[in-house]
């Protein structure tokens, strides 16, 4: 059952963050973590994902933009999915950037995630749709007019971390190459390769 995630906006009394020092806590609140927790994790739509779930009352869903803002922090700091959930469980700026307070909070096994990847890579396959990507560009679209950004460079936010989602083998791979290049064939040259394959 799918449940879009507010518990982030709704604050804990005495939380981990709470107890830093406040030299500490300013710094936490200056760095990357608050920055991708306001600019990225907040602005990402959830609500996207709920294909990926059943309709039937069942127990919910872990929070969609944890899943996802995971991958993005593993695509950004090149962490392999042990470092990141090492990261998750015991770095409170980690957990800070993913709209976490506590160490008791939100816990799921890695596995969680590999199933969520899984998921996704099925509903492309299946579907031709980018659901990161779909979920991102209002993200993506705040940040150009907010920093006033050109866009002339090709975007590598939610392609690049689709991209190192996806778990291919290699006749994975070489089908999928195939499919796309028969999407980006013209009829008459589609017909021309059916021939040479039939004749040869």
């Amino acid at each position: 059952m799918f449940k879009t995630n507010i518990k982030h906006r709704q604050r804990r009394m005495f939380t981990a963050v709470d107890q830093l020092p406040p030299t500490a806590r300013k710094l936490l609140e200056k760095s990357w973590a608050q920055t991708f927790y306001s600019d990225y994790f907040c602005k990402l739509d959830e609500t996207v994902f709920s294909v990926l779930y059943s309709d039937k009352k069942s127990r919910p869903n872990i929070p969609v933009n944890i899943l996802v803002g995971f991958e993005t922090l593993k695509s950004g700091f090149g962490w392999s999915d042990e470092e990141l959930y090492n990261h998750f469980l015991f770095d409170l700026q980690v957990r800070y950037a993913l709209g976490l307070q506590d160490f008791d909070e939100q816990y799921f096994d890695l596995r969680t995630i590999y199933y969520f990847r899984a998921a996704l890579c099925e509903y492309e396959r299946n579907n031709d749709v980018n659901l990161i990507q779909k979920a991102t560009e209002r993200v993506t679209d705040k940040q150009i007019e907010k920093f006033k950004l050109k866009t002339g460079l090709q975007r590598m936010d939610s392609t690049q971390v689709q991209s190192n989602i996806q778990k291919m083998s290699r006749v994975q791979l070489l089908v999928e190459i195939i499919h796309r290049l028969h999407r980006i064939l013209s009829n008459e040259d589609s017909e021309k390769l059916e021939r040479i394959w039939l004749s040869s």
